[in-house]
C-alpha cells in the first residue's frame, strides 16, 4: 500500500479480477439458498406503540457485489427477501468491495426488486466511500432507498411513530451522530443503522436508541460453535457477530452477505436478518 493508493486499491482490484476468472474453482456463481440464513431475532422496543408491534424489518449488510456475491447471489437473495414479505428493509452499508464499474447495473438491477409492504432504507459503509460514495448514493435514490446517513426517516402509522436513524461510516469519520440528535424528534422510538458495530458503546450513551443494527464484520467469517469468533478487526473488537446488550440498548451485529478478500466462511452462513419488533404493550 502507498500513499496514493493507502488501501492497496489496484492490487485488490487484481485479485477480485482474477479471482472472478477462476470463479469455477473458488466458489459457484449460482445462487443456492441453502447457502444463506434467515436469522429470527425479535427485540422488544420500550414505548413502541401497539401499532407497530409485530413489525418486521428486514436488514442486508455487506452485499460485497462483485466478490464472492455474484449477480445471480444478489438476485435470489432478493427473491428470498420479498417472499418474507418485511414492513421494511434496511440495508447496513457495504454494497460494493472493490470494483464500482463492473457491477453498478447488477446493483441497481437486484435494488429496484426489493418490495417491502412500506420502505427500504440504507447507510453507507467504508467501501462505498472508497470506490465512490455519490454513485452509491443515486443508485439508491433511482431504487427508492432513503439514505439516511446521518440523517433519519419517521416511519408512521396513524399517530404513532418509529424512527430509524443512521450514521455514515464510523471508519472512515463520516459520522455525525450529533447532526442526527439535532434533528430527532423526542417522540417515538428510535432505532440506529450504523455500519460499523462497536460505534454502538456511543450511540447507547444517548439513551435514545433501543436497537443499532450493524454488520461490518462478516461474523469473522469463521466461527467456533460456542465461542464466537477470533477474527476481530478495526470497529468490531468488541461485538463482531449476532446479539448484544450494551447499557440499555440492544447492538446486532449481522454475518453479512459477502465476503471481504478473502472467499472463505466457516461455520459462518451468509445472513439475512428479520427482525420483529414488539411493543411491550403488545398488539392493539
Amino acid at each position: 500500500m502507498t500513499e496514493k493508493d493507502p488501501n492497496g486499491m489496484k492490487y485488490r482490484q487484481r485479485l477480485q479480477r482474477g479471482m472472478t476468472r477462476w470463479r469455477h474453482i473458488v466458489g459457484n456463481p449460482n445462487f443456492n439458498h441453502q447457502d444463506f440464513q434467515l436469522e429470527q431475532v425479535e427485540v422488544t422496543i420500550p414505548g413502541l406503540d401497539p401499532a407497530f408491534d409485530n413489525y418486521r424489518l428486514i436488514n442486508l449488510s455487506d452485499i460485497h457485489l462483485g466478490q464472492w456475491i455474484t449477480p445471480e447471489h444478489l438476485e435470489g437473495v432478493v427473491d428470498l427477501v420479498n417472499k418474507e414479505k418485511p414492513d421494511s428493509i434496511t440495508i447496513t452499508g457495504d454494497f460494493v468491495s472493490y470494483i464500482l464499474d463492473d457491477v453498478a447495473q447488477d446493483l441497481e438491477r437486484s435494488l429496484k426488486k426489493l418490495k417491502p409492504k412500506e420502505y427500504s432504507l440504507a447507510v453507507l459503509g467504508n467501501h462505498d466511500h472508497w470506490l465512490s460514495a455519490d454513485r452509491i448514493r443515486n443508485i439508491l435514490h433511482r431504487c427508492d432507498i432513503i439514505d439516511v446517513s446521518n440523517d433519519f426517516y419517521t416511519i408512521q402509522r396513524d399517530e404513532a411513530l418509529l424512527h430509524v436513524a443512521g450514521v455514515d461510516s464510523v471508519m472512515l469519520g463520516k459520522h455525525r451522530l450529533d447532526l442526527v440528535m439535532e434533528k430527532l424528534p423526542t417522540d417515538g422510538p428510535a432505532i440506529l443503522l450504523a455500519h460499523e458495530p462497536d460505534f454502538a458503546d456511543i450511540s447507547s450513551t444517548t439513551g435514545r436508541f433501543s436497537l443499532q443494527i450493524s454488520g461490518h464484520s462478516h461474523g469473522g467469517q469463521f466461527l467456533i460453535p460456542g465461542l464466537g469468533t477470533f477474527i476481530r478487526g478495526p470497529h468490531f473488537l468488541k461485538y463482531p457477530a449476532g446479539k448484544y446488550m450494551v447499557g440499555d440498548m440492544v447492538q446486532y451485529t449481522s454475518r453479512g452477505l459477502g465476503t471481504n478478500i478473502f472467499w472463505l466462511r466457516i461455520n459462518c452462513d451468509p445472513e439475512i436478518t428479520v427482525f420483529t419488533l414488539k411493543s411491550p404493550e403488545g398488539a392493539k
